[in-house]
C-alpha cells in the first residue's frame, strides 16, 4: 500500500477513536453537570453522536478495505468522510456547550449557519456512503466466507438509516420554516429507532463474518450464519420502519 493511502487509513482510525473519546468525555460531563437526557438541548447529543460517528468512521474504513475499488479513490473518499464526521460532531458539540439545539435551530444567523452546515454535511455523508454501497454491489467484495453478503447488507441497511436521517431533517426544516419550531423538534421521534438501528449494520454483520472466519466451521456453515444474522437485522429494520410509519 502506498504511504499516502496507509496514512489516510491510520488517520481515519485515529479520528474515529478521538470522536469516541469525545463522546465518552461528554458522558462524564453529563454525569457531573446533570440536566435532561432527552430533548433538543442535552448532553445526549455530543455523547451519542461522538460515539456513533467514531464507530461508524472506524467501521467504514475497515469494511471498505474489502471493496474492489481503486486504492486512491477509496483513500480520497475516506479522507472526505472523516473530515465530514468531525464537522458533524464538532457542530453538535459546540451547540451543546452553548446550550442551544444543534439541528433545526434558526433562531439566530449563527445558529442557522450551524444547522445548515450540519444538514449539508449530512448530504455529503449520504453521497459518500452511497458511492461505497454501489461499489459493494457492482463487484463482489473480497474477504472470508459470508463477508460479501455482510458488507452488501450492511451498506444497504446503512442507506436506510441515512434516508431516515434525511427525512427527519427535511420534515424538521419544513416545520421550522413554517413557524412550528417546537413541532419540528418533536417530529423526529418516530424515525429515531429506525435511524439508530440501521446505522451500525455495516459494522455488526462484517464483524460477525470476520469472527466466524476464525472458527473451525466450514465456509457453508459460516455463510448460513451470516445469512441468518442479515435476515434478523433486516427484520429489526422493517419492524422499526413499521413503528415509524404507524407513529409518524
Amino acid at each position: 500500500m502506498p504511504p499516502g493511502r496507509g496514512t489516510v487509513t491510520r488517520a481515519c482510525h485515529a479520528t474515529g477513536l478521538l470522536l469516541i473519546l469525545s463522546g465518552l468525555v461528554h458522558l462524564v460531563v453529563f454525569a457531573v453537570d446533570g440536566g435532561p437526557w432527552d430533548g433538543p438541548v442535552s448532553w445526549r447529543k455530543p455523547v451519542t453522536f461522538g460515539l456513533s460517528f467514531g464507530i461508524t468512521l472506524i467501521a467504514v474504513t475497515w469494511v471498505t478495505s474489502y471493496l474492489r475499488v481503486r486504492p486512491g479513490q477509496r483513500a480520497a473518499l475516506l479522507a472526505v468522510f472523516a473530515a465530514d464526521c468531525v464537522l458533524e460532531v464538532a457542530g453538535i458539540t459546540l451547540q451543546a456547550w452553548r446550550g442551544v439545539p444543534s439541528h433545526l435551530d434558526m433562531e439566530t444567523s449563527f445558529d442557522t449557519a450551524v444547522s445548515m452546515s450540519l444538514a449539508v454535511g449530512g448530504g455529503v455523508l449520504v453521497v459518500l456512503l452511497t458511492v461505497f454501497a454501489v461499489a459493494s454491489f457492482r463487484h463482489r467484495p473480497a474477504g472470508p466466507a459470508g463477508m460479501a453478503l455482510a458488507v452488501r447488507t450492511g451498506f444497504a441497511v446503512l442507506l436506510v438509516g441515512l434516508a431516515s436521517g434525511a427525512a427527519m431533517i427535511a420534515r424538521g426544516v419544513i416545520l421550522t420554516r413554517t413557524g412550528h419550531q417546537e413541532a419540528a423538534y418533536h417530529s423526529t421521534a418516530p424515525l429515531k429507532p429506525l435511524h439508530g438501528v440501521s446505522l451500525h449494520a455495516v459494522l455488526v454483520l462484517p464483524a460477525l463474518a470476520r469472527l466466524l472466519s476464525l472458527s473451525s466451521w466450514d465456509a457453508t456453515v459460516r455463510r448460513r450464519i451470516v445469512a441468518v444474522a442479515a435476515g434478523c437485522y433486516a427484520a429489526a429494520v422493517v419492524a422499526a420502519g413499521v413503528w415509524a410509519a404507524v407513529t409518524y
